[in-house]
């Protein structure tokens, strides 16, 4: 039987500075019952860890939390694949696959976030060879207007438009991952890095391991730099005359050492190294806004100039930036479809409203280089500058009207993204 929570009830999403506008929140059991939500619904979206920092998962209609669905974490070791429940947190899939002798190639940093979530936004880790998140996804379960299931699968006409989705083409129940035999990792934590070296030098540093991730809190000096290594793979040498840290480090001033993964160049499972932050540690209360845009690399150190020459307009608002690449898909509204792709990330301070400004500005600069917003995160582009970042945005639409011509998932932020008409 479904649960049901009207309103105000509702809550905020993590940030704390979205309060979902929904009529009621309704958290099925059954695959059955969630089809029947959405047959009976007007309007309906799907809410994951409610890590996006906007209205994206909002709805006028009925909201629906898929926690209560069946996980069913379940790999065919011959097909190298896992199927999951949607709802499922990446935390709690990497411990299965971890326990069964299996690996994702790729994390984002924070591992508390839904598989779906993240697949639906392209939510990606780091690295030079690793694709998002969402390019590891061989098959998808939607669950379409009509309450119908239907299955997608790599290869076919709709699947690279239907992966990074937005929630726009039904809410999905499952989907089927790549994963790879189990390994293991080491993690160390870099200071001295000058941004002279690193512009002369940008390619060995993104290189110089599997996953590395470049970390600023003003824009005018590299404060960090994260090196995630396989075990057994070669490394680069150090030419960049950076110091090994003595001790742990977090990215942000004042932040917790105990909530990041192990650092010191000591091997552990992949699990605990390939994302930022431990899996039984909040690494924050949620108390900031964060932004994201993806260049091409060609465009990456343009970009970097561009956003350096903003420094100080930045520097009352933000609170640490990272940059990491991203190897390139096929999938539709990926920030790294067709190119491979450097990524701005800032985290703000929780002022609304003052961040909007600088977003502004940001993209007066950003989006002549041909930037693109992550998609759950923070930003000012209309579906006009949007349809200019992604060159199949217009195929996308064209598969919503086909896919879901009533509108039954759309929302404000759909109206806004990708136009009314």
């Amino acid at each position: 039987m479904t649960h049901t929570v009207h309103g105000a009830g509702i809550g905020t999403n993590w940030a704390g500075n979205h309060a979902y506008r929904a009529l009621e929140l309704v958290r099925p059991r059954t695959l059955e019952e969630l089809s029947e939500v959405v047959a009976r619904s007007g309007r309906v979206r799907a809410i994951g860890s409610r890590h996006s920092f906007s209205d994206l998962t909002d709805t006028s209609g009925t909201l629906v939390d898929l926690a209560g669905l069946p996980h069913g974490i379940r790999v065919d070791p011959d097909a190298g694949t896992v199927s999951v429940g949607s709802a499922v947190r990446y935390a709690e899939l990497a411990l299965a696959l971890q326990e069964q002798g299996w690996a994702l190639a790729a994390m984002a940093s924070l591992p508390h976030i839904s598989v779906a979530g993240a697949v639906a936004t392209g939510t990606h880790g780091s690295g030079d060879r690793v694709r998002s998140l969402a390019a590891a996804v061989r098959a998808l379960d939607v669950v379409g207007p009509d309450g119908e299931v239907r299955r997608l699968q790599r290869g076919e006409p709709d699947f690279d438009g239907s992966v990074v989705a937005l929630g726009a083409l039904g809410i999905v129940s499952r989907l089927e991952l790549d994963v790879e035999p189990a390994y293991e990792m080491s993690q160390e934590v870099r200071t001295g890095l000058g941004w002279r070296d690193l512009e002369r030098h940008f390619d060995d540093v993104t290189g110089a391991a599997y996953s590395v991730s470049i970390f600023t809190r003003s824009w005018e000096d590299v404060d960090q730099l994260w090196l995630k290594h396989r075990v057994g793979e070669e490394r680069t040498a150090d030419r960049f005359a950076t110091v090994a840290a003595s001790g742990t480090l977090h990215m942000l001033a004042g932040g917790s050492e105990q909530a990041v993964t192990a650092q010191g160049g000591v091997p552990g499972p992949w699990l605990d190294r390939l994302p930022h932050f431990r899996t039984q540690f909040t690494p924050s209360n949620g108390a900031e806004l964060q932004s994201e845009y993806f260049v091409a690399r060609e465009a990456a150190l343009e970009a970097v100039a561009a956003v350096r020459h903003l420094a100080p307009a930045l520097r009352h608002l933000l609170l640490v930036s990272e940059l990491r690449t991203v190897a390139a898909d096929d999938l539709w509204l990926s920030g790294a479809q067709g190119r491979d792709t450097v990524a701005l990330h800032f985290t703000w301070v929780r002022d609304e409203p003052a961040v909007r400004r600088v977003v502004r500005r940001l993209e007066e600069v950003l989006l002549p280089l041909g930037a693109r917003p992550h998609w759950g995160k923070v930003f000012e582009m209309d579906a006009g500058a949007l349809a200019g970042a992604f060159p199949r945005l217009p195929d996308f639409v064209a598969l919503r009207a086909r896919v879901d011509p009533a509108r039954v998932f759309g929302n404000d932020f759909l109206d806004r993204a990708l136009g009314r008409a």
